[in-house]
């Protein structure tokens, strides 16, 4: 936004304050809501559209002014009653010093089945390792016989039970798909969705005690002891006599996604939860409800959609960060054999004010709190000889109206829940789109927001009409699913008419910018066709690191952290260099984006190179094939002449064997390696007008 409508260099302006205003962007596929956020701050006018509620809602909560005085003390209030009503329900004893006040920061549950053959009970381990001594002084194990804990020194040989002699194990009796009866040696399945939902037994806990830390090296285990047990019970006794008002009673539709928990036996969402967890949950939906404030209210709301995420019996404990894994920190809902339940209140430290451990209404509220504060005062990160400075950027803010100010000053925000191919907008009023549009079938965003969905609806369902409907799945919704039989026609149809309904609205020359990156290149197809469709020019495709390679829906599997960012005009000019005819030429493109990248720290991976690949394989269709294009034409018809040209420009297998691969080294090389005479494009900054 700044290089382009900032008449200064880049590096001269992005750590000073910013006055767009006046100028208009828009966002058809707002999601999370980051291009609007960043215009928003800028003081620009902001247009945002989304077919999903839960996006709708989260952007609005993001950009809404919001009293924080207000907020925070409506906070403190609820997790104070939340102690009062069931704080016992997450203590313990300490096993060092005997206080029965310890705060317990995670219950370790595993699934349980019954032995197809002898009916016993059979624990699901796939392994007896509790935790690494990555950030404990030893590996703690489980043993096997005596379910007791044991600290090892050896992780792959961690020796005997200190309690009963008999030998630990790394690995245990549960893996693919197949256990072990401990008693009559049946092999036994699972799942087995005709016999329910999973059962689970609680093994062991991470808890915290503030009477020992001082003195105490590491983290605190133990295992339940009987107090423990009779606590979970109370939770289960007090839940039955419960009616509850918030908690949902909705079943799981059929999905891409959801038919993982169809396979272990999840009927209903409200299955997903103990009792504990239903039973706070519940208890603090009632206490935001009674809260009068209206925007503090949807913002508490919001953070229990937020909590959802923690409070749940699909989370993970990582047994080398000793932490809750929240269920979306992949991008699906796998089913796992050891689940984590977290504390629903949170701790916090008396004397340092900040919170230990993860996913409790205290962790929920101060990272809401921080947000806040951002919005009134945003900065930026600046990395100086190793180390980082944050730097103020002083007048500028994030909102409809500014915090805390004397100011009187508003902002046009304008927020809509529907499909953006379906709005009017009148013609020549953007100045600009910037967006981050479906991934075609890497995310069932809907399959995975109706998890939170189902229960926000049911706090907001009588004030706000986006809620109304059962779940926030579309069938205009644009990602691939094949248990809604959406494909790649679909989608490409639906970003046509999103992209043709925003080139209207560009002035003459705005751009319309969005990332895009998948590992199959049929799925950049339909890139090609949309903005073909709506009379654009790629004018550009950058790339740009989009997420952390260390991501853990993505750690170790190869995929490209890579986005290519497209920049796409009505009118306007390229570079002339950029408009290669043959693979070498996209190839010497490819590896001066590679040295690029490698220059800021990126270290490129075989499917980087691929992504980058694409997307000028996909500018340059766009630029061959715009001359006689006809967007009426069969959706077949116009996918198929881009996968044809690109066929037989060379493709990606052809290019892939002139790139400088990943692991060499490329600091020395020359950025065009491969011998085409750079003096064929003539000026190297000449550019081409279209």
């Amino acid at each position: 936004m700044l290089s382009e409508f900032v008449d200064k260099p880049l590096a001269e302006v992005f750590y000073r304050g910013n006055n767009l205003k006046g100028t208009r962007i828009a966002d058809p596929f707002m999601g999370g809501g980051t291009p609007l956020i960043e215009a928003n701050r800028l003081g620009c006018d902001i247009a945002g559209f989304d077919i999903n509620p839960m996006a709708y809602w989260i952007v609005r909560q993001e950009i809404e002014h919001l009293n924080l005085a207000e907020y925070i003390q409506a906070a403190n209030a609820l997790r104070n009653e939340l102690e009062k009503e069931i704080g016992y329900l997450y203590r313990t004893r300490c096993v060092l010093c005997g206080n029965e006040n310890s705060h317990v920061k995670y219950f370790l549950w595993v699934k349980v089945l019954s032995c197809q053959k002898c009916n016993n009970p059979i624990d699901l381990f796939p392994g007896y390792m509790v935790a690494s001594n990555a950030r404990h002084p030893m590996n703690v194990f489980l043993c096997p016989e005596c379910g007791r804990l044991t600290e090892s020194n050896d992780r792959k040989s961690p020796g005997r039970c200190m309690h009963c002699g008999a030998c630990l194990l790394l690995n245990g009796p549960a893996k693919r798909n197949h256990c072990e009866c401990p008693h009559c040696k049946t092999i036994n399945t699972f799942p087995d969705k005709s016999t329910g939902p999973p059962r689970h037994r609680v093994f062991a806990l991470e808890y915290h005690c503030p009477s020992c830390k001082g003195s105490h090296v590491g983290r605190f285990f133990k295992i339940p002891d009987s107090e423990d047990l009779i606590k979970a019970a109370q939770a289960k006794e007090r839940w039955g006599k419960t009616s509850a008002k918030y908690v949902p009673d909705d079943e799981i539709p059929t999905g891409d996604e959801t038919n993982r928990l169809h396979r272990w036996g999840y009927t209903h969402y409200r299955q997903m939860f103990n009792f504990r967890q239903l039973l706070g949950l519940e208890l603090s939906a009632g206490i935001i409800s009674r809260t009068m404030n209206e925007r503090v209210r949807n913002s508490l709301a919001t953070n229990l959609s937020d909590l959802l995420r923690y409070q749940n019996m699909l989370c993970r404990y990582d047994t080398m960060a000793l932490k809750s894994l929240d269920i979306f920190s992949v991008h699906g809902f796998p089913v796992g054999l050891v689940q984590c339940e977290s504390n629903l209140l949170g701790i916090v430290d008396p004397n340092r004010q900040t919170c230990i451990g993860s996913g409790g209404w205290s962790n929920i509220i101060e990272k809401f709190r921080k947000a806040k504060v951002y919005c009134d005062r945003p900065f930026e990160i600046r990395h100086q000889g190793g180390k980082k400075e944050i730097v103020p950027i002083r007048g500028e803010w994030i909102g409809d109206s500014q915090n805390g100010g004397h100011q009187a000053e508003s902002r046009s925000v304008k927020l809509s829940c529907k499909d953006a191919a379906q709005v009017e907008m009148p013609p020549g009023s953007l100045d600009a789109v910037f967006t981050d549009p479906p991934y075609f079938g890497n995310v069932q965003y809907a399959e995975l927001m109706d998890f939170c969905y189902v229960w926000l609806c049911r706090l907001v369902h009588g004030e706000k009409n986006e809620f109304k409907g059962l779940s926030t799945r579309h069938p205009q919704e644009l990602t691939g699913n094949e248990d809604m039989g959406r494909g790649i026609e679909h989608f490409a149809r639906g970003l046509s008419r999103v992209f043709q309904k925003m080139a209207v609205a560009l002035k003459p020359g705005s751009p319309l910018v969005f990332t895009y990156h998948h590992n199959d290149p049929a799925a950049y197809h339909p890139i090609a066709v949309a903005i073909l469709d709506a009379g654009l020019t790629c004018s550009a495709s950058l790339p740009c690191p989009a997420e952390m390679g260390s991501s853990i829906h993505i750690n170790g599997t190869g995929s490209s952290i890579i986005d290519t960012v497209f920049v796409c005009r009505s009118t306007g000019a390229v570079p002339r260099r950029w408009v290669v005819d043959s693979i070498i030429g996209v190839a010497e493109l490819v590896n001066e984006d590679l040295e690029k990248l490698r220059s800021g720290n990126v270290k490129p991976t075989l499917g980087d190179m691929r992504c980058i690949t694409f997307g000028h394989l996909i500018r340059l269709a766009i630029w061959n094939l715009r001359g006689g294009w006809n967007k009426d034409a069969d959706i077949k018809t116009r996918l198929s002449k881009v996968s044809s040209w690109i066929l037989k420009f060379g493709g990606w297998d052809r290019i892939e064997k002139c790139l400088v691969a990943p692991d060499n080294s490329f600091s020395n090389m020359p950025l065009f390696a491969f011998g085409e005479n750079i003096e064929i494009f003539g000026d190297p900054h000449a550019e081409i007008s279209f």
